[in-house]
């Protein structure tokens, strides 16, 4: 097992030094200038999007554009922003965070280009139902079939698999910090209540999170406020700290600068997700009228996760002064000590129950990614997958994300959380190569709906004959073979 671990760090420092940060920092940087910094001209409107569909009727198997961002939601916010930020500050000291929100706003670029080429080229499945995705536009508007295939056993792997034992690990190490409770009984536990959701199909994995996102993010949130309030006057100091130790980090932070950047970046890109392709999958699933609505959507989301759930842990781990560069107390557990220096003793049980909700929400949206890309394969005459596998693929999955919940139950933390950067960066090398080919489809679906806004419509529609390439737009009316 120490030789594995070796061999995924090697690998890590080589993808992450030269080839992940340029790529990532690079093709956000271009998406913000070509959409004219749509994450703050057109941020009124994200926010208008989001509360405009909550509570919409959906029939059949229809998903509305609040159910996709409260999926997509579920799977960010997760054991990211909470172990992932502690662990940042314990590694890369205070001014990773300010790196963490460097990566969100360039990300909300990425996250609006990704997700409206997601819907463009999405599919219907009858019902009032669609799925899509990377794998999707891949193949549909990219016509790399093998691409595809590739990333859609990435991203299943990835996040069906590998990111839920990230999950399980934090949810298990909570639980027996508050409780006591063995390491085997929630494991098998929350194995149990894994089974029973993702067994239930798509629309339930979307009800799910539409019930739980919303109020456990709101729970966190002000309780992390109420230790803000409480330190109004060191306010200032910390927003001054996280600034100075970003390009000037504690003698304590081995590695310097470098250590400070990447660590703020790998854990912004963890919990936020933005340019890794797995948020397009949500997307995709949106019923409306035009791409760059669920497009703005998500985007925002970029922010709720970083700049909102993110930005209350790193306040409340700095705020109370309980961590130590360098220190062994990290992760979930400086969470908790953290707020229980202000909430009392009791305050470790409740954020256990709370970490128990982010990180299950996130097993769930986790599994629905996997879920999108295994239906890729179905109906596939290639033979990139044997028959036998191909009939069986779904439950075989679904097996295997029930037996990594109890396997990353007991793996050792940081063999987890490198494995989780190893397989995000094969994730983002594959998207951003396709996104970064096909953006421009999604600028002139932004230029079409701003301008119709502008124009005084309510709605906008989308007409699929701006498009001056007609291939793919399988949901929107148009016919390969007549285009």
């Amino acid at each position: 097992m120490e030789v594995l671990h070796g061999v995924i760090n090697e690998i890590n420092s080589f993808l992450w030094t030269y080839v992940i940060i340029i790529a990532l920092i690079g093709s956000g940087i271009v998406f913000t200038l070509r959409t004219k910094f749509v994450q703050l001209r057109l941020i009124g409107e994200m926010v208008k999007l989001i509360f405009g569909s909550a509570g919409q009727k959906t029939s059949g198997k229809e998903i509305s554009g609040f159910q996709a961002f409260c999926v997509s939601t579920a799977s960010r916010v997760g054991v990211g922003n909470i172990a992932g930020v502690a662990i940042a500050i314990v590694t890369g000291g205070p001014g990773a965070v300010f790196w963490m929100w460097l990566i969100a706003f360039i990300g909300c670029a990425t996250g609006f280009v990704e997700s409206t080429l997601a819907q463009i080229y999405k599919l219907p499945r009858g019902d009032g139902a669609f799925f899509g995705g990377p794998a999707y536009y891949m193949k549909n508007a990219l016509h790399m079939s093998g691409l595809a295939k590739l990333f859609a056993i990435l991203i299943s792997v990835t996040f069906g698999w590998i990111y839920v034992s990230v999950q399980a690990n934090t949810i298990v190490g909570a639980v027996e910090t508050a409780f006591g409770i063995d390491h085997a009984i929630t494991a098998v536990t929350v194995a149990a209540l894994t089974a029973l959701v993702i067994f239930g199909g798509v629309t339930r994995i979307a009800k799910f999170a539409e019930m739980l996102v919303p109020s456990m993010a709101g729970i966190y949130l002000l309780s992390a406020l109420i230790i803000v309030v409480m330190h109004i006057d060191q306010v200032p100091a910390m927003f001054a700290l996280i600034i100075h130790d970003a390009f000037e980090p504690q003698a304590a932070v081995g590695g310097g600068f470098g250590a400070v950047f990447m660590t703020g970046v790998r854990r912004g890109l963890f919990s936020n997700e933005a340019g890794e392709g797995s948020v397009p999958n949500a997307a995709a699933t949106a019923s409306g009228k035009h791409p760059a609505r669920q497009g703005l959507i998500q985007s925002f989301g970029v922010y709720v996760d970083t700049w909102f759930v993110c930005s209350a842990t790193a306040f409340s781990v700095l705020l109370t002064g309980e961590y130590s560069i360098g220190g062994e107390l990290t992760g979930v557990s400086l969470v908790q000590q953290s707020l229980a220096s202000v909430y009392g003793s009791y305050a470790p049980s409740v954020l256990a129950v709370i970490v128990f909700l982010f990180a299950f929400s996130s097993i769930v949206g986790n599994y629905f990614y996997g879920e999108v890309n295994i239906a890729f394969f179905e109906g596939d005459e290639s033979g990139f997958l044997p028959s036998a596998v191909a009939r069986h693929a779904m439950n075989f999955f679904r097996v295997g994300v029930v037996g990594m919940v109890l396997f990353g139950s007991f793996a050792e933390l940081s063999l987890v959380w490198d494995s989780a950067d190893l397989f995000m960066g094969f994730l983002c090398i594959t998207n951003l190569y396709a996104i970064a080919r096909l953006c421009k489809y999604s600028f002139i679906a932004l230029d079409d709906y701003v301008a119709q806004k502008n124009r005084g419509i309510e709605e906008p529609v989308f007409d699929p004959k701006i498009m001056p390439e007609k291939e793919g737009l399988h949901a929107w009316g148009v016919d390969d073979k007549k285009a």
